[in-house]
C-alpha cells in the first residue's frame, strides 16, 4: 500500500526501483526486531552495573552485598545473548550499539524498577523458565513497547519503523511465548519465504498495471462521489482488493475484503472501512454475475 502510494504520488513508472524499496523496507523491519531484543539485554547489563556499584559502597547494606540476581540471570535474556544467529545478524547488518545510546537503556531500566511486578519477581522463590518468560513478556508489554521516547528515537532513525513498530512488537511477544526451555532465540522467521516475496512483488505489479481500469470501475460504482473527495489510500486499498479478486485465485474474495477493511481502520479515515466495504461489495457482485472471478477451491468466492 505504501509503495503504491509513493509511486503514484511521485508520478514515476519505475516499478523496478520501487520493488527494491519494498525489499529494503521489509529487511529494515528485521533490524528493528533485533534491536528491540538487544535493548532488553542492555537493560539487564545496566542493571548489573548498578548492582556492582552498590556492592562497593562504604556503607553497603546486606541487600547491596547479596542482591537478587534473578533479572541478571533471566533465562530468556540468556537465550538472546547466546544466540549465534543474532550475533551474526548484528555483525552483518552493523546495527547500532546501544552503548552509544545509553539514555534510552537508562529510561527503560528506570521505568522497569518502578513497576510492582519487578520487585515481586526479584523476591519470588520460583526461578523456573516459565516464570522468567512471564516476567520478560511483562517487561516488554508494559515497559518497552509503550515507551514514547523510545518510539520517537526509532522514528528518527527510520521513518518506516513508525508503521513497523506494532507488528514487530507483536512478533517479539510471540517469540517469547513460543520459546522453550534451553532454546536460544533463532532468526529463522527473519528470512522472507520465496513465495511470500513473489506474492509481494506480484501484487504490487498487478495493481500498478491495472490501476487505470480499476479507477474507471470505481468511478462507475461511486457516481455521487467527486473523485477528489475519495481518500487516496481508500482508492489504493480498493484497487489492491480488486487485484486479489481477479488475479489471485487462491485468495478468497471475502478474505481480501476483510483484510483491506482492517487496513483502512488503521491508515485511513474513520468512515473509510464502510466506504471500501460498500464499493467492493458492489463490484464483487458484478464480477460474480459476469463470471469474472475464477477462484481455486471450494467456498473461495
Amino acid at each position: 500500500m505504501q509503495s503504491i502510494y509513493a509511486l503514484l504520488q511521485s508520478k514515476n513508472d519505475d516499478l523496478s526501483r520501487e520493488k527494491k524499496f519494498l525489499n529494503f523496507s521489509t529487511e529494515k523491519a528485521f533490524d528493528l526486531y533485533v534491536l528491540q531484543l538487544l535493548l532488553i539485554v542492555e537493560v539487564k547489563n545496566l542493571a548489573l552495573e548498578h548492582l556492582e556499584i552498590k556492592k562497593k559502597r562504604y556503607l553497603a547494606t546486606e541487600e547491596d552485598k547479596n542482591p537478587s540476581l534473578k533479572f541478571i540471570e533471566n533465562k530468556v535474556i540468556a537465550a538472546i545473548e547466546n544466540s549465534e544467529a543474532i550475533k551474526e545478524f548484528c555483525s552483518k547488518k552493523k546495527l547500532l550499539n546501544w552503548s552509544e545510546h545509553r539514555e534510552f537503556v537508562r529510561i527503560i531500566l528506570d521505568k522497569l524498577q518502578e513497576q510492582s511486578f519487578y520487585s515481586t519477581y526479584l523476591k519470588a522463590e520460583d526461578d523456573s523458565f516459565e516464570q522468567d518468560k512471564l516476567f520478560i513478556t511483562q517487561v516488554f508489554e508494559k515497559v518497552v513497547a509503550p515507551d514514547e521516547k523510545l518510539f520517537d528515537f526509532y522514528e528518527s532513525l527510520n521513518l518506516g519503523w513508525v508503521d513497523d513498530y506494532p507488528l514487530v512488537n507483536t512478533w517479539i511477544l510471540k517469540t517469547f511465548k513460543q520459546l522453550k526451555k534451553n532454546e536460544v532465540i533463532s532468526l529463522t522467521d527473519l528470512v522472507i519465504r520465496e513465495d511470500d516475496l513473489e506474492f509481494l512483488y506480484d501484487l504490487f505489479e498487478k495493481v500498478m498495471l491495472h490501476q487505470h481500469e480499476f479507477t474507471e470501475e470505481i468511478n462507475k460504482k461511486t457516481p455521487n462521489w467527486d473523485a477528489d473527495r475519495i481518500a487516496e489510500i481508500d482508492l489504493i486499498l480498493i484497487k489492491m482488493a480488486l487485484t486479489e479478486f481477479l488475479y489471485f485465485p487462491s485468495i478468497p474474495s471475502k478474505v481480501s475484503i476483510n483484510e483491506y477493511i482492517e487496513i483502512a481502520k488503521d491508515y485511513s479515515t474513520s468512515k473509510s472501512s464502510y466506504f471500501i466495504n460498500g464499493v467492493l461489495d458492489k463490484i464483487l457482485k458484478e464480477y460474480n454475475q459476469n463470471n469474472k472471478i475464477k477462484k481455486i477451491g471450494r467456498g473461495l468466492l
